[in-house]
């Protein structure tokens, strides 16, 4: 790629009897330290450079373009529920599933997707989510008739298969391409994308496919609905296969070089999943993400039925709602991201988030059958600012309290939890609303974010856990005084030793016990 640093392969020195870090000078004015962890030889070593390209907003956009896509079309039958019943045939249960498909389809393919991410990476990763993504647009193209609701499932079920190739790769792309003050940030964009797709899934479909009686007249509008769907997801896929990047040439942190040196045939990921497993932190963290983000799932999949009920005839307002309440999400999440990327405070985030929530959840459910609408678009926009704002925490969190294991591994499962209780809440709060109406319905999506709240404040304190932030800030620490120190060789054993103990610990885990040689350069920007 143009503009990218050729590899130096400066001259080595080395004494039998010192094993220490040797500096080095080259016509660039960059200072290369090479630290070697074990007294085995080292003609092997390698200068390990990090650096930041401009390409990598290409791919997060770029990302964030075709996950926008997908998620649009898990909420464009829920929203108009009522309309797709009329013009199927079907009942609202039936439809229900249209929305549920996407997370049920999630749990068994999750775990062969992230090992085809952790093995081929994330361009061959990109290219199945959009093939799939636009395969089942064409679909749906083809099923604009009331006899083939088969058809139409057959094509949701494509673009629910291609969510699972996209649900769990914003924190793995910003770890590849990000540097150490920006993951955050870029993993919220990544999430952004999402979120804005599930805002135009609620606000467009009820625009283009009016309430009407005439089948043929209905046909027509959701024709038109599938072709713009269809024709943005081609477009997508062609942009993918011609720009999209598996990763750069140098990483960007040393906590991506060191996760890069590993090689593959010592990583298994089996044992890596078993690892995860037995991570006492992030296990209550999975459970307390699925909660929330299940709640959330049940809302927007129920969220028309909900309105409906006190405001007949509102479809279009109904998505408005719908509307609001992502928007103010997606708010929240490039908040949340810059508030992490400048604080690395994530157990106390999460918990505000968390309790914030709950209260947006039962202010919620306290004013939507008051009769005033405006009131529900308030409501609904504190709801939204925190429960969607809560995505991204959740996948930086994760990849915090795991590192060095797969950032696709560990949010793979805090999804996984997500579609699991997105499943249940959804289904056990449609009964409860045909049976009860929507409030005893919504204060039992309140209990179990109450749960939720008082298991991310009761659990063990974590912040110690923060793997990658501790390794980048030690390798940082480390670097600075090596450079201080350019002109003072007897100091540099210390920071040899310092900088040697923040990287070998993660990555002793990851490789089994093996040895770590480490290179740090200072980053270029």
């Amino acid at each position: 790629m143009n503009g990218e640093p050729e590899e130096k392969k400066p001259g080595e020195e080395r004494h039998d009897s010192d094993k220490h870090a040797k500096l080095e000078s080259a016509e660039s004015p960059e200072i290369l330290v090479r630290l070697s962890a074990s007294n085995e030889p080292t003609s092997a070593d390698r200068v390990w450079e990090t650096r930041l390209y401009k390409r990598r907003w290409v791919m997060v956009f770029l990302f964030s373009s075709y996950s926008l896509c997908n998620s649009y079309q898990w909420i464009q039958y829920g929203i108009i529920s009522n309309i797709f019943m009329k013009f199927y045939q079907v009942d609202a249960f039936t439809i229900d599933w249209m929305s549920m498909i996407y997370m049920l389809t999630y749990i068994p393919f999750i775990f062969p997707v992230t090992w085809l991410l952790d093995k081929k990476g994330l361009r061959v990763v990109a290219l199945a989510a959009t093939a799939l993504n636009c395969a089942g647009t064409w679909f749906k193209v083809g099923s604009v008739q009331p006899h083939l609701f088969a058809v139409t499932f057959v094509g949701q079920f494509c673009c629910s298969l291609a969510q699972v190739f996209i649900l769990g790769m914003p924190s793995r792309i910003a770890s590849v391409w990000f540097g150490s003050n920006e993951v955050s940030t870029a993993c919220s964009i990544g999430v952004f994308g999402n979120q804005l797709g599930i805002a135009i899934g609620f606000l467009v479909p009820p625009i283009l496919v009016p309430n009407v009686d005439n089948v043929d007249e209905l046909a027509h509008h959701i024709s038109i609905m599938f072709y713009i769907t269809a024709g943005v997801a081609t477009f997508l896929f062609i942009l993918v296969v011609v720009v999209f990047q598996e990763q750069p040439k140098l990483p960007p942190t040393q906590a991506q070089a060191t996760a890069r040196s590993i090689p593959p045939e010592q990583y298994s990921y089996s044992a890596s999943v078993l690892r995860l497993l037995r991570n006492k932190p992030f296990i209550l963290l999975i459970i307390t993400y699925g909660l929330n983000v299940g709640c959330f799932y049940a809302v927007g999949t129920l969220l028309n039925r909900m309105i409906i009920e006190h405001y007949p005839g509102e479809e279009v307002n109904a998505g408005r709602i719908g509307l609001t309440i992502v928007i103010a999400g997606m708010v929240g999440s490039l908040i949340c991201g810059l508030w992490l990327d400048r604080t690395k405070t994530y157990k106390q985030t999460t918990l505000a988030v968390y309790l914030m929530s709950l209260v947006g959840m039962i202010v919620y459910a306290a004013t939507l059958s008051l009769g005033h609408l405006w009131v529900v678009f308030v409501t609904s926009g504190v709801l939204g600012f925190f429960m969607t704002g809560y995505l991204p925490l959740g996948f930086e969190f994760a990849v915090e309290l795991t590192y060095p294991e797969s950032e696709g591994t560990s949010s793979g499962l805090l999804n996984c939890s997500a579609q699991v209780f997105g499943i249940i809440f959804t289904i056990c709060q449609g009964k409860i609303i045909d049976t009860f109406g929507t409030l005893p319905g919504n204060i039992f999506l309140c209990v179990f974010l109450l749960l939720g709240t008082v298991m991310t404040g009761g659990g063990d304190d974590v912040g110690t856990g923060l793997q990658r932030h501790v390794l980048n800030l030690h390798c940082a620490d480390a670097a600075f005084t090596i450079k201080r120190s350019v002109n003072k060789p007897q100091k540099i054993s210390s920071n040899h030793s310092a900088l040697h103990r923040c990287a070998k610990g993660p990555c002793d885990r990851l490789r089994g016990g093996m040895s770590t040689n480490l290179v740090l350069q200072e980053e270029k920007f």
